[in-house]
């Protein structure tokens, strides 16, 4: 057994930093975190998750876009969805009804996957995220 606290960062592969910290803080409107100046690492807070960027180079692998992505949980995907379209992002299909959530997939321009989402929905004992 390892003993494990929590998870302490996400990490996606990107090949051009430059391109990615513009996507995600100046696209998206993720907050960098002040704490972390390392442009080579550089980290986004969300929603107390960090997501960090990285090139495969700086960790000696083999670049490859993460296809299992990340959910971005947000009040309202279509207004979400609606303002990164008009910023040039392409969406892999429909937004998805779920019956509890609504979730539209895009990807960065390294082709990791991301998702807006939003559960609708209590979770069965009456609770909401």
């Amino acid at each position: 057994m390892i003993d494990a606290q929590q998870v302490d960062f996400v990490g996606f592969f990107v090949r051009d930093l430059a391109e990615a910290r513009r996507f995600y803080g100046e696209v998206l409107g993720l907050t960098r975190d002040p704490r972390n100046s390392n442009d080579d690492f550089p980290q986004y807070d969300v929603g107390g998750t960090t997501l960090l960027l990285t090139r495969a180079e700086a960790v000696g692998a083999p670049f490859a876009p993460s296809p299992g992505g990340v959910a971005i949980r947000v009040p309202d995907v279509a207004a979400a969805r609606t303002d990164l379209e008009a910023q040039g992002v392409a969406f892999r299909g429909d937004t998805i009804d779920t019956g509890v959530c609504h979730m539209a997939v895009f990807a960065d321009p390294d082709g990791n996957t991301l998702v807006l989402h939003h559960r609708y929905a209590p979770f069965a004992d009456g609770s909401t995220p």
